[in-house]
């Protein structure tokens, strides 16, 4: 009888200080758990994210949506932070063009 190896789904996510601003991250990746809530708010199935980041696993991309589904309010508004951030900038940066000779 073989049995496989378990795999701590608890394990999976991470956050450090010092990566991507301690925002939770797929361990042993770069790509953070927001990355992965986005593409899945815009319609990405985890086969369809898969294709696009093919070195993560169907695991660990239903680990970040695990992790995304039960800390929700945290990353929505992780992500609501990083939009005005951009808005704000487009806007300065337009108006700082416009301000030019």
């Amino acid at each position: 009888m073989t049995t496989a190896a378990v795999v701590d789904i608890g394990m999976m996510i991470n956050s450090e200080p010092g990566i991507h601003g301690a925002r939770p991250i797929i361990v042993g990746t770069g790509v953070t758990v927001r990355r992965i809530a986005v593409w899945h708010k815009l319609g990405y199935s985890p086969e369809e994210i898969i294709r696009k980041i093919e070195h993560l696993s169907l695991a660990q991309i239903h680990a970040a949506l695990a992790y995304y589904y039960a800390n929700r309010e945290a990353i929505e508004a992780d992500i609501a932070a990083e939009d005005e951030t951009y808005e704000r900038l487009m806007r300065e940066h337009y108006t700082n063009q416009q301000a030019q000779p």
